[in-house]
């Protein structure tokens, strides 16, 4: 069924770009933590295991777990009010890591973070959905995914200030809050940030649901998926291995250019965080307006196609940047693998939306979400730290860990979306019917 076109559709890109700020935000809190490694793990006397912990999979057990409920008020109820109560929430659990002075304290602080998270995605790829015509939508949920790359881009950015200004400065005492450190002031802001940005989620309207209000039983859900489990199993498995490598690069990149080519953070804040800005944003919105230029042209299977010539060409460009032994030369290829990389999460949950029901949209964008991110998120930054600390035994082989990570996930992954390129299809031919 066609959703109907707005007559202007100045407001539906009004509602991307304030959910595209929600995810930027979200994206600060969730990757500020990479260029934070070395404060903490000297306050905290962490190893890179646990800090890996911190990252990951503290963060995306319960950023999956909870999607899936949440994603099943998005299906029936209001997408807004979902989307006002997670960013609060993940806010004040932003702040609280701020007032963490153990480990357990920010291990715990990181799940509400992803607790609250969880809620955004789904209930924002539903809204956009309501709100675009098919041959708009890759684009815009490209537009919306941009929030990834600024939101990470603004993290370095912010990581490498903190980390010159608490070289200067030391701890700090604020009212109520005793010594505090640095990198907790960080928290601190950002979770008053996220509080105060909630109200302009008001602005966002409930566009009309495509087959109307209707709530399918988790049981008759669960059919769907299963009947078309051959092109899920495929389609989310094969972008959570491309997120993978791009969560493991994320994390491990500032640590390798500062073990292996003696930069500083400050320095490697500024020149990743403009690269993952730059090429990260031009990444995501070309993949999705190449998709919707070939699905205008009658390729059915863009999305997964283009999510496979991504993986394919960040194989080359992510060898290229860690086998050099130049740090400037390195830092100029970053740009060529962060775009491919970032290439396919704007077309991934796009192609999600076409293969089911319009009422169970936001479920099925929580299954996608719960196998990418428990697999990216999860797995990514810790499987660099495990290679690192148990097969090298040595700080330095970063790199050589996150390069074996790296071209054995992106060929997986590479692999099944060409494996579901068939499948994809029959099961939009079979939703269209």
């Amino acid at each position: 069924m066609k959703t109907p076109r707005p007559a202007s559709m100045l407001y539906p890109w009004l509602v991307v770009a304030i959910l595209m700020l929600a995810y930027v935000l979200s994206f600060v809190d969730r990757q500020i933590l990479t260029l934070l490694v070395k404060p903490i793990r000297t306050d905290l006397a962490i190893s890179d295991t646990q800090m890996s912990l911190l990252m990951g999979f503290s963060f995306a057990i319960f950023y999956t777990v909870c999607g899936i409920p949440l994603a099943r008020w998005a299906d029936r109820g209001s997408r807004q009010k979902l989307v006002i109560a997670g960013v609060l929430f993940w806010s004040l659990a932003t702040a609280a890591c701020g007032l963490a002075h153990r480990y357990i304290h920010l291990f715990l602080a990181r799940i509400g973070v992803g607790i609250g998270e969880a809620a955004l995605s789904p209930a924002a790829y539903s809204l956009i959905t309501d709100y675009f015509p098919r041959e708009q939508r890759a684009t815009a949920l490209s537009v919306y995914g941009m929030g990834i790359y600024l939101g990470s881009g603004i993290a370095y950015l912010v990581g490498g200030a903190v980390i010159q200004f608490a070289s200067v400065t030391g701890p700090l005492t604020l009212p109520l809050f005793g010594e505090i450190r640095p990198w907790q002031v960080v928290f601190l802001i950002l979770g008053g940030a996220g509080i105060l940005f909630s109200s302009v989620l008001l602005l966002i309207r409930e566009p009309a649901r495509s087959q109307g209000h209707v709530t399918l039983p988790f049981g008759e859900v669960w059919a769907a998926l299963k009947q078309r489990r051959r092109v899920i199993l495929c389609h989310n498995f094969g972008f959570g291995l491309i997120a993978l490598a791009s969560y493991a690069a994320a994390s491990w990149i500032p640590s390798y250019f500062g073990r292996v080519h003696g930069w500083n953070m400050a320095q490697l804040g500024f020149v990743y965080g403009i690269v993952v800005l730059i090429f990260g944003t031009l990444g995501i919105v070309s993949a999705g307006r190449i998709a919707d230029m070939l699905i205008r042209r009658g390729v059915q299977d863009a999305t997964m196609r283009v999510g496979l010539w991504a993986a394919i060409g960040g194989i080359p460009a992510s060898m290229l940047y860690l086998l050099t032994t130049d740090a400037m030369t390195a830092a100029w290829l970053l740009a060529p693998a962060t775009f491919f990389i970032a290439m396919p999460f704007g077309i991934a949950p796009a192609g999600v939306q076409e293969i089911v029901p319009p009422a169970m949209r936001a479920q099925a964008s929580a299954v996608y979400l719960f196998i990418v991110n428990l697999i990216g998120l999860g797995m990514g930054p810790t499987a660099v730290a495990l290679v690192t600390d148990y097969v090298f035994h040595d700080d330095a082989m970063v790199g050589q860990s996150l390069l074996i990570v790296t071209i054995v996930s992106l060929s997986l992954g590479a692999a099944l979306l060409g494996a579901g390129l068939k499948p994809y299809r029959e099961a939009l031919a079979a939703q269209r019917r």
